[in-house]
């Protein structure tokens, strides 16, 4: 490709979304991805046996169909073969006693589940509910706003208008909330309060973070509203739709082209990158990546232009827990000992809020959680072409895995010195998640045909950019959030290279499939 208005490194959603955006702008945009396969974390593969489609690791699109991304983009994604499938139940929780409660995307069905759990618990649930619908559009606006911005400081404005300042003081006091709290005092039942709190660690956080409590009640607002949908056939089939549309756009998705440098002009400007394969691309009007903070400033820019406080910044950027994906291929459905979990998309299996908190804080520790929390998807439920006819695949997520193994909590598992995911170390712990997901699926034995576990340094030499296993692009506390993610002195999509643009997971509004950082970054592009 020649004249090539803007390069992007890395092929993860976000860079899809800025491509695409950037081409619907009539810029010839040319994404550049390292790895054989493009996607990031959108990787789809017969990972079992032959004829059993999984997602080996982000599978959920609700942050994505819930976008201005896809306001702007679902049109001709969908042109280009994109379809999701859905269900009624987006989630369901499994206590080791057998209690469960499922939500719906049904509010008086939720509110009649949360009564019966707890008296109360219901009329608790409309009312948070409620509160947060009222507070979406502010919510929504700083999530997925360019903090650093006009436009956000007319939001706030307007805010601390109509609330007044006291208010306004409020309304952050309670969003600062962690989830424990937050949980007690609005719930009795510990179903209720087993059902949300795992969800804050597919944000990156944990139950007693700071603002963890505001991170539920988006999530739950957002799962109620849109359930949990997946891509039809894989979420391959994004990347494949993304591609299509990039093509017609003039532009182009390239695997197989590691990036080993970003280029300076003489002025200063970032003008394009150098392969490791030694060829040279020129863009226009800039480059944008989608790497972690250590791949863009301690390989892809020289040392030399790596300012002293951006390096210092870099060297004390914190990465979160990390993550281990075990995948199932079944011959038949699997048979919950609890009712009426067949067709729920995401279930998680956790001895409560307690229990998510004790394996968190294992996991960071260092130590394989003696009962992690357990996220058992159910693709097939919702998309049947992920299996034969008749048979069934689990896609399960452990976001509670320690980057390097210091022990065991339970004492059984035995660990290297150097504290390395071995293969024995990680079937190990794949068998004590599998017995726990045994007592809950009665004809396990009889339907499993394979078994395949990723280990985070498995995820992480998949994707460079995981690192340790941290799916979430860094430590998600609010300390390196908002406004201080990834760097503290960080403005928007800015690097201190003119010219030169960072997005992803590492960069606002954080992680997940909503592509916000692409989408806010090409709105802010020519």
């Amino acid at each position: 490709m020649s004249q090539l208005d803007y390069i992007v490194v890395g092929s993860g959603i976000n860079s899809l979304v800025a491509a695409a955006m950037l081409g619907k702008r009539g810029n010839k945009v040319l994404v550049l991805e390292r790895n054989a396969v493009p996607g990031g974390c959108l990787r789809t593969e017969e990972a079992t046996v032959p004829g059993f489609v999984h997602d080996v690791m982000a599978t959920t699109f609700v942050l994505f169909t819930t976008s201005p991304a896809f306001a702007a983009l679902g049109p001709d994604l969908a042109r280009h073969g994109l379809e999701f499938c859905n269900t009624k139940a987006p989630t369901g929780v499994v206590l080791p006693d057998g209690r469960h409660l499922i939500l719906t995307g049904d509010r008086a069905a939720n509110i009649a589940a949360f009564d019966a759990a707890a008296a109360g618990d219901g009329a608790s649930f409309q009312r948070e509910m409620d509160r947060f619908g009222a507070n979406a559009g502010f919510v929504f606006g700083l999530l997925g706003g360019q903090l650093w911005s006009l436009a956000t400081m007319k939001l706030v404005a307007r805010e601390a208008w109509k609330r007044g300042l006291r208010g306004l003081a409020s309304f952050f006091g309670e969003a600062l909330v962690s989830a424990r709290p937050y949980l007690e005092t609005r719930y009795r039942s510990e179903l209720v309060r087993a059902l949300f709190a795992p969800w804050v660690l597919h944000c990156g956080l944990n139950p007693d973070n700071t603002y963890s409590g505001e991170m539920l009640k988006v999530i739950g607002f957002a799962l109620e509203m849109a359930g949990a949908p997946i891509a039809r056939g894989g979420a391959i089939n994004a990347v494949r739709a993304f591609e299509g549309l990039i093509a017609e756009q003039g532009g182009a998705v390239r695997t197989g082209s590691e990036v080993a440098e970003i280029t300076i002009d003489a002025n200063g400007r970032a003008s394009g990158v150098r392969l490791a394969n030694g060829e040279v691309l020129t863009a226009r009007k800039g480059v944008i990546c989608s790497v972690a903070p250590g791949q863009l400033y301690g390989k892809l820019l020289p040392a030399a232009k790596v300012p002293a406080e951006v390096a210092e910044g870099v060297a004390n950027y914190r990465y979160g827990k990390g993550d281990m994906q075990i995948h199932y291929a079944l011959k038949g459905k699997p048979q919950w000992a609890a009712e009426g979990m067949a067709d729920v998309a995401l279930i998680h299996l956790t001895p409560g809020l307690d229990g998510v908190s004790r394996a968190a804080n294992e996991a960071e520790r260092g130590l394989l959680p003696a009962v992690p929390t357990i996220c058992v998807g159910q693709p097939a439920a919702l998309d049947p072409s992920r299996a034969p006819e008749g048979q069934s695949i689990l896609w399960l997520q452990l976001p509670e895995a320690p980057r390097t193994i210091l022990g065991d909590a339970a004492g059984e598992i035995a660990v290297d010195a150097d504290g390395r995911w071995t293969e024995a170390v990680r079937e190990a712990f794949a068998d004590r998640v599998e017995a726990i997901l045994r007592r809950h699926i009665v004809n396990f034995d009889e339907i499993v045909i394979k078994r395949r576990s990723y280990s985070p340094a498995d995820l992480e030499s998949m994707n460079v950019n995981l690192v340790g296993g941290d799916p979430y692009g860094g430590y998600c506390g609010i300390d390196q959030f908002f406004i201080w993610r990834p760097l503290k002195n960080t403005v928007n999509h800015n690097t201190h290279v003119p010219g030169l643009y960072h997005i992803g997971a590492a960069t606002h509004p954080g992680p997940g499939l909503g592509g916000g950082s692409g989408f806010l970054l090409a709105k802010a592009l020519r």
